[in-house]
């Protein structure tokens, strides 16, 4: 059974959650329910569940704050930030603090149980969207970002701009065919991309390719 802690102060939205939750599947259990940052580090405290899914605006503290806290006092618990929006500050010092997840609350319920199962992967679920932004901030010429990340992954800056962007969706969970669609280019053309990004970085499946990228994340 997985045991979960809910945080939102907004009553419709947090008991529709509960339900999809508990509805879709029978090993999902809702421990409780936090209206506020405060709240939500005392239940963390009391019901020591297993996932927290946690907004990010609340009424008092915000929600990575809060998580902050509650990782301080333990670490086991993982905690997937949800927002209306991919606001990149919050986005960044959620993955800094050891946050398991940043999701936007437009996600299915299916899509939403399928990243709390793969918590146990031990790899960062992140909403497509965001994930592209924060890939693409990494290869844009008007971001400051640029050294730091070039400084500490060499690997990053084998990739041609090309191969950086599908670097970038691979991650985020495209396909071959989607890659292409999105791109304009041929699906063969594609693919011969990705094994040059393969032979480059010393990878062998987009596993690997999305653990990279989760390394540029918490950095």
């Amino acid at each position: 059974m997985i045991r979960l802690l809910l945080v939102d102060d907004q009553p419709l939205f947090v008991e529709s959650l509960k339900m999809s939750l508990e509805g879709y599947v029978d090993d999902f259990s809702v421990v409780g329910i936090a209206k506020t940052g405060i709240s939500a580090i005392a239940m963390a405290d009391e019901y020591t569940p297993d996932v927290i899914l946690m907004d990010v605006h609340l009424p008092d503290i915000n929600g990575v704050t809060a998580a902050k806290r509650i990782l301080e006092k333990n670490l086991n618990i993982k905690i997937i930030m949800l927002s209306t929006y991919d606001e990149d500050e919050y986005v960044r010092e959620a993955l800094r603090i050891g946050s398991s997840g940043y999701l936007l609350k437009d996600i299915s319920p299916t899509e939403l149980i399928a990243a709390i199962r793969a918590l146990q992967s031990g790899l960062v679920q992140i909403s497509p969207k965001i994930a592209s932004k924060l890939i693409n901030a990494m290869y844009d010429g008007t971001s400051p970002k640029i050294p730091e990340v070039s400084n500490r992954f060499e690997w990053f800056d084998t990739l041609t701009d090309r191969e950086k962007e599908i670097f970038g969706l691979i991650a985020t969970g495209y396909d071959n065919q989607q890659i292409a669609d999105k791109l304009n280019l041929a699906e063969q053309t594609v693919r011969n991309n990705i094994s040059t990004i393969y032979s480059k970085l010393e990878v062998k499946d987009r596993f690997e390719i999305i653990r990279l990228a989760n390394q540029i994340h918490y950095h």
